[in-house]
């Protein structure tokens, strides 16, 4: 009898997993998918199309079921609202129409690929001060002010306070304070880019700010020492420890600190939660991520695996770490089910592998594992790694989430060595 893998969400990681799960387990599985919506939201792209003056919605919403179908795999139409894993059961409720009564259904194997919840809903005023590019809604919103609306006076970038989950079963990590700054790094980049093409004005109209003791903090001591004064010397404001984001009012931010900074613009990016029906749970740390290992495996329900941002040991929330996550479930998956299956399977090896856009098609590279005692620190700047950024999207799309098998490597190599 096949063995039953029932994935939960289907972005990045829960797509990437779905498709190497069949890849690698073949025909000795059954497949099924649960996502609350029928297509992908290519984020980490969002804001190039947003400077550009174009609808993200027409260009970063993918549809990915045909791929699941030619792999044989069911998709569900549903948002999941309990898991129950002494059972090995999963209640959803079916969306596609209002109405419908809850759902159960039973697995073998479970992958949590459900992402988190942004908590924008946490930061009072955002609804009416704030902005961000998590999402196609919110990338147009910024999309119509910059072209419409702005009025050519400063621009705060920065995060909130991320609450990052602790259990003693999990390997040792870093603690972050931020879920992930390269992105405020990279917007920041894009929009002096933007503000000279439109003679707005330049990064001094930008200030930079994060909770912590240093922005990016991931990216490791050699890449801040290389990054923080190319940004200083650039003019852009730059403001630490603010402890987290108490209030957006129409002037500026106020800050846990006490302090505040003056911002006509106050593009956040927020706490990063997980979804209220994971908290709690035995698979779960004290916030509500799921534990793992480095091979992505719980400890004590072994049947249940996690990758993506939903799993705790994702720190960073990086794009890079969910699909090399998701690599690897589906050969821990096809290894439990299939006796002739014979493939290495190395675990986890966090790292930041960052591809950001500056602007005028230049941007930069990061890929660094000095945060977690490694000595490996790359940062470049260029056309070619905003090539990557662009080219990834281009082969996700084209291979339906399933990037052959030489395609991260590729962009390492090139990301490492060679440069335009």
């Amino acid at each position: 009898m096949k063995s039953k893998v029932l994935v939960l969400g289907s972005n990045f990681a829960g797509l990437t997993a779905a498709r190497f799960i069949r890849e690698e387990a073949k025909d000795a599985v059954n497949i099924t998918v649960i996502d609350r919506k029928n297509y992908l939201n290519f984020i980490p792209n969002i804001p190039i199309e947003v400077f550009s003056n174009r609808n993200p919605a027409n260009t970063m919403e993918f549809e990915f079921q045909h791929f699941l179908k030619s792999d044989g795999t069911e998709f569900i139409l549903g948002n999941v609202e309990k898991i129950d894993v002494d059972n090995k059961k999963v209640f959803y409720t079916p969306n596609e129409r209002e109405g419908a009564d809850q759902e159960e259904i039973s697995y073998d194997y479970l992958v949590i690929a459900l992402g988190n919840k942004l908590a924008f809903d946490k930061i009072e005023g955002f609804a009416d001060f704030g902005h961000t590019f998590s999402d196609t809604v919110y990338g147009n919103e910024v999309r119509r002010y910059l072209h419409e609306e702005y009025k050519g006076g400063p621009i705060a970038i920065g995060s909130d306070r991320f609450h990052q989950g602790q259990s003693p079963k999990l390997p040792k990590l870093p603690q972050a304070i931020a879920a992930c700054e390269g992105p405020p790094v990279e917007v920041a980049f894009s929009m002096a880019d933007w503000l000279e093409k439109n003679n707005k004005g330049d990064a001094k109209k930008i200030t930079l700010f994060t909770p912590g003791d240093v922005i990016a903090e991931d990216a490791g001591k050699k890449i801040l020492d290389q990054l923080l004064p190319m940004v200083s010397g650039m003019g852009y404001g730059y403001k630490t420890n603010t402890q987290g984001i108490k209030r957006l009012y129409k002037e500026g931010i106020e800050f846990l600190d006490g302090s505040s900074l003056e911002a006509e613009m106050k593009i956040i990016f927020p706490d990063w939660e997980p979804h209220d029906f994971l908290k709690g749970l035995p698979i779960s740390d004290d916030q509500g991520f799921i534990i793992t290992d480095f091979y992505m495996q719980n400890p004590d329900y072994p049947e249940v695996f996690a990758c993506g941002d939903a799993a705790a040991v994702t720190v960073p929330k990086l794009g890079s770490t969910g699909h090399s996550e998701a690599v690897i479930v589906a050969k821990m998956i096809a290894k439990a089910v299939r006796d002739d299956y014979d493939k290495e399977i190395e675990p986890l090896h966090p790292q930041v592998l960052c591809f950001g856009d500056m602007g005028s098609n230049k941007g930069f590279y990061m890929h660094t594992d000095e945060w977690w005692g490694g000595d490996m620190s790359i940062l470049k700047m260029g056309y070619t790694p905003y090539l990557l950024k662009i080219g990834f999207k281009t082969a996700y799309e084209m291979f339906g989430g399933r990037v052959p098998g030489w395609g991260m490597p590729a962009a390492e190599f090139i990301g490492d060595h060679g440069f335009v």
